[in-house]
């Protein structure tokens, strides 16, 4: 295609100043409409903002503004077409009269453009001029209030769209629905989703995400599964979800349906979907086909590099996490800050210390990075895990902000791994009255008092988190069998294999103790005998998970099972001789990091 040389620059549409000129040439004063329309057209038709702000200070200097006011709309429209809100919004508020058009694409554009506290102002305003909002208006400032999490002004926003009768809309209904799923009130936004007549990919999609993102496993599985019903086609966010949930949950035979979908949809090229399935195989405890997939991708980003990191050092493989963050530069990808921490806590779990502390300090000095409190609480617990406890203290006191909550439940943890009361005492005497509320703190402290049997401390502690109305997470477990996910509690008698659970567990307690098992009744935290401490620990949620899977689970089958807490430490030493007794592979992932056991050996090596 050829290109005209004699096309115009902006200002060579505009009226001339010069005096010289022909009598003919409009003059500013008097403007026919056809002018007045081109140089509207012109404005909107700017593509670059150079030229853009040249054809608005033409019209500055001409006057044009004051004798024509339609035209400072129309150069507010071009500015906000362009993203450019540091022009835009100073001119828009010198629109004598916005029209509600001009406030939809003001409220739209400050969204988009991450302004969303000026985004919702703008609406106020438009309320406050007298104008009535539109099924335009409303998507925008959900958004906004989404990406804020207020969903006290969420809600408001959803009064006015019943009251000006737009919440029947679909773009509306699907902006309810995101808004409410972000900011954590699943309930409304099935309620909102139940309502609408008709539903889209994007409505499915918000609220599959949803219940993703408030950790609503089993829910955002079950919404898959009826929006396939439904024949309509998953996306790109509705499987990152699913693949999402199938990692959490430890459903390995649920997330391979997930990463076959992916590939009948033909997003298994794409590099978010193929990370997502990384890090879904490495979650489920199968880290070999984890890697297998991570090196067919072919563009890896820093997020798929971080994440394989993640994944060797979850399950202990440190060496390997090295080795792949060594690949990642070596390819030219720079590591973030999640990099690091992923790195980080690989040398926690392996005993790295020297290499961890190496990583920690080229993190500013070598990547220009600059550590932030997780990092901090990565090499606390990289010392404490060592046994460097004074070392620990140390590096806290030399910490460039004040630690939080993260920082001391690192040094707690690792004065009960080692039995240091004394420390523990002081970090308690020096934490205890500044109004925590972190259950694993409490948690960690009780399991150090209960260790010297001071069980009067444990009980003080006990009421102070009754007081701070502090409630401690339940142990639970969870196991995939015939693509159904059973749940166990501790102690827990309802499944309807209880009674053959507790029977096979029985008699294995009575064959890992001629093997030479002995009961660490110190992780029992009551003031009780012995035998009744055995008993108590004798049915962890676990226990109780694995048991289900070697009654059901044909032999030779790995029996994985994933657990949202720490597994304690009798736990860990009955599995290994569980796992010697059945001549099973036994993988157990804790809120910490995947155990490994076979032939009566953890691949942690008690390092955890």
């Amino acid at each position: 295609m050829r290109i005209l040389s004699n096309a115009k620059a902006p200002n060579e549409f505009l009226p001339s100043t010069d005096a010289s000129a022909s009598p003919t040439t409009a003059s500013p004063a008097v403007m026919c409409p056809e002018t007045i329309t081109t140089i509207s057209s012109l404005l909107k038709s700017c593509a670059r903002p150079n030229h853009l702000k040249q054809a608005h200070a033409r019209i500055l200097t001409l006057g044009l503004h004051r004798r024509i006011p339609t035209l400072l709309s129309a150069a507010t429209l071009a500015y906000l077409s362009l993203g450019l809100l540091d022009s835009a919004l100073p001119l828009f508020r010198s629109v004598p009269s916005p029209s509600p058009f001009l406030f939809n694409m003001a409220i739209r554009a400050c969204a988009a453009g991450g302004r969303f506290h000026v985004a919702l102002s703008l609406y106020y305003t438009l309320l406050s001029s007298g104008l009535r909002p539109d099924k335009f208006t409303f998507p925008f400032a959900l958004r906004s209030c989404a990406a804020l999490s207020d969903l006290r002004v969420g809600k408001l926003l959803h009064q006015h769209s019943l009251c000006f009768g737009c919440a029947s809309d679909l773009f509306v209904a699907a902006a309810l629905v995101d808004m409410y799923s972000k900011c954590g009130d699943v309930f409304c936004a099935r309620q909102t989703f139940d309502k609408m007549a008709n539903r889209d990919l994007v409505c499915w999609t918000s609220m599959i995400s949803g219940y993703a993102h408030n950790g609503l496993t089993m829910e955002t599985l079950e919404f898959f599964r009826l929006m396939q019903l439904s024949s309509v086609k998953p996306n790109r966010v509705s499987l990152l979800s699913a693949l999402l949930a199938c990692g959490r949950l430890g459903a390995l035979r649920g997330g391979e349906c997930f990463h076959c979908l992916a590939i009948k949809t033909r997003f298994e090229h794409d590099v978010l979907v193929a990370t997502a399935v990384v890090d879904m195989y490495v979650k489920c405890g199968n880290l070999e086909l984890a890697r297998l997939m991570f090196d067919r991708i072919d563009s890896k980003d820093v997020v798929c590099w971080s994440t394989m990191v993640a994944g060797f050092g979850y399950h202990g493989l440190a060496r390997e996490a090295i080795s792949t963050f060594d690949n990642m530069v070596d390819d030219g990808v720079m590591p973030n800050a999640t990099t690091f921490t992923s790195l980080l806590s690989a040398c926690s779990h392996s005993g790295l210390s020297e290499e961890g502390r190496r990583f920690f300090d080229s993190m500013n000095l070598k990547y220009g990075i600059e550590p932030k409190m997780n990092h901090y609480a990565c090499m606390v617990d990289i010392l404490g895990r060592a046994g460097k406890l004074q070392e620990a203290v140390e590096f806290i006191k030399q910490m460039p902000m004040e630690p939080d909550t993260s920082i001391w439940v690192s040094l707690l943890g690792a004065c009960r791994i080692h039995g240091d009361l004394d420390l523990g005492e002081k970090i308690a005497d020096k934490i205890m009255n500044r109004d925590h509320n972190h259950a694993g703190y409490f948690v960690l402290l009780s399991n150090v008092y209960a260790t010297k049997s001071r069980w009067t401390d444990v009980e003080r502690v006990r009421k102070l988190m009754a007081g701070r109305r502090v409630n401690k997470d339940q142990g639970i477990s969870l196991i995939e069998f015939n693509n159904q996910v059973h749940k166990f509690g501790v102690d827990d008698k309802s499944h309807p294999h209880s009674r053959e659970i507790y029977a096979y567990l029985d008699q294995l307690s009575v064959r890992m103790k001629q093997l030479g098992y002995v009961p660490l009744v110190d992780f029992a935290l009551h003031d009780v005998d012995d035998e009744s401490k055995e008993i108590a620990l004798s049915y962890h949620s676990e226990r109780l998970a694995i048991v289900f899977g070697l009654i059901n689970m044909n032999p030779g089958t790995v029996i994985r099972v994933t657990k949202n807490l720490r597994v304690c430490g009798d736990c860990h030493n009955a599995v290994k001789f569980i796992s010697k007794i059945e001549s099973r592979v036994i993988i157990v992932r804790d809120a910490n990091r995947f155990h490994h056991f076979e032939g009566g050996i953890c691949s942690c090596h008690d390092h955890w």
